[in-house]
């Protein structure tokens, strides 16, 4: 098989990459590993920055969310038994978010792939770049015992933190930068009515937690918890009595508790690989970067990349023109890297850490007086979690 571009992941950001490109006449095929409904079961984040749901809406798969997606204006910051509303509509003049659940977003893509008659291949195995620093890079990978090809002009790594993309890269030509954190997110999802209509991230003594919302009968819960912690250690019944501990009592009286039907831990990192490019192959997303999900960056810090590829594909297939290809990853990291420290700050802000002196707890302590007391701090935070411009 021959392509213009070849795509190496199924998950939101090739999906949407595959989307646009083709609405623009680019040839591509896309790799998967597994199964769409494996893709389809993963439970993530979806708050998504205006500047997401436009590149939705130009994909023509922004019909669902736009009717079923919720808009916040705002969300809540609790700490010492109260809530303080940062009001996001107000403090950036006009912008908001949208509420939305990433796995109905990558069902949307997934049907206009479909409709399009978008060339998605599942259970995709063994996928392996080759001759990526030469002008004829190709894909190989195995289905049904027979391994296939699939040459092309350029490559997407689009396929996670685990992918083969970046680990295909030779150690000397990438530098990484991370940063683990002591703590991970217990997160429960239930079928239960939300208890607040905007997101409250709560900063306790005993630990982060975070009430969020998939839709009005959909609702997402966390708390922080210590890496040694497994999901057996929490019960339901212990994880809502430790959830109302560290909400304000009017949150914590008003919360309607039900049977969990989803339970898990994900641990918390910072990680960004540099730079974004090498020969013909281009990482996006996970591959390349993650983000603790405290600012809801991960997600949207992948958007990014897709919008750049995006735009620099259109230039070099319409224009000739490979200065966006040619700055991609300086682009790219630019903006990654301040979603970076947005939510390394949100993360430090609002959690504790185990290691903390009670110097370090009286300056967290500060900076969250601080930042409510302040217009112009308020007005940054609030900026950056709508999303930095394009």
């Amino acid at each position: 098989m021959k392509t213009q571009v070849g795509i190496i992941g199924g998950g939101p950001s090739g999906l949407l990459l595959s989307q646009l490109l083709d609405l623009q006449g680019i040839g591509n095929i896309l790799l998967e590993k597994h199964t769409r409904e494996y893709v389809l079961g993963r439970i993530r984040a979806g708050v998504l920055e205006h500047g997401f749901a436009d590149l939705m809406r130009e994909a023509q798969c922004g019909d669902r969310m736009d009717t079923e997606g919720e808009i916040h204006g705002g969300f809540y910051i609790a700490h010492d038994d109260t809530r303080d509303r940062i009001n996001l509509k107000r403090l950036t003049g006009g912008n908001s978010v949208m509420v939305y659940g990433q796995t109905e977003l990558t069902r949307d893509l997934y049907e206009a792939r479909e409709k399009m008659g978008g060339k998605v291949i599942h259970e995709a195995r063994h996928v392996m770049p080759h001759d990526i620093t030469t002008n004829a890079p190709y894909l190989t990978y195995n289905t049904g015992g027979k391994t296939k090809r699939i040459d092309c002009d350029y490559i997407i790594g689009a396929d996670g933190f685990h992918g083969i993309s970046r680990k295909s890269i030779p150690a000397n030509k990438i530098r990484t930068f991370e940063r683990v954190y002591p703590f991970g997110w217990l997160g429960v999802l239930s079928n239960t009515k939300p208890v607040s209509p905007e997101l409250i991230y709560a900063k306790h003594e005993r630990g982060f937690a975070l009430c969020s919302l998939r839709s009005q009968t959909l609702s997402r819960y966390y708390i922080q918890v210590p890496l040694t912690d497994t999901v057996d250690d929490w019960p339901d019944d212990a994880f809502w009595a430790e959830l109302k501990r560290r909400l304000p009592k009017d949150v914590a009286d008003a919360l309607i508790t039900g049977p969990s039907i989803e339970k898990s831990i994900a641990p918390l990192r910072s990680f960004v690989a540099e730079p974004m490019r090498y020969g013909n192959m281009f990482l996006a997303g996970d591959a390349a970067h993650i983000v603790p999900p405290t600012g809801a960056r991960g997600l949207n810090s992948a958007a990014s990349d897709v919008y750049y590829l995006y735009h620099a594909m259109l230039d070099h297939y319409k224009n000739g023109d490979d200065t966006g290809l040619e700055t991609y990853s300086q682009k790219a990291l630019a903006r990654v890297w301040k979603g970076q420290r947005f939510s390394w700050w949100m993360t430090t802000l609002l959690h504790s850490f185990p290691d903390n002196s009670p110097f370090d707890n009286r300056l967290q302590q500060t900076d969250l007086e601080y930042l409510l007391s302040s217009e112009k701090a308020m007005a940054s935070l609030a900026e950056n979690y709508v999303g930095l411009p394009f």
